[in-house]
């Protein structure tokens, strides 16, 4: 039970954090920032790969996420 409670809390803690990068990220997109744009794409990209890895979140939602940001950075370009 400590454990799973332990886990939850981490795992909550990790998936707030995508959301929040995630924001960031559309916010400069709307902003019309593309350079700060395609840096905070780096870091979300590898955020979501780190927690693929670790079984926060699914393979593929990562991926998908990973590449509908993408098409809209290629599109604001």
């Amino acid at each position: 039970m400590r454990n799973s409670t332990r886990k939850r809390l981490h795992n909550r803690s990790v998936t707030s954090r995508l959301h929040t990068l995630e924001k960031g990220y559309l916010k400069l997109l709307s902003a019309g920032k593309k350079d700060e744009a395609a840096t905070a794409y780096k870091q979300i990209s590898s955020a979501f790969d780190k927690a693929a890895k670790t079984g926060v979140v699914h393979r593929a939602t990562a991926n998908r996420k990973k590449s509908r940001l993408a098409v809209r950075l290629a599109h604001a370009k």
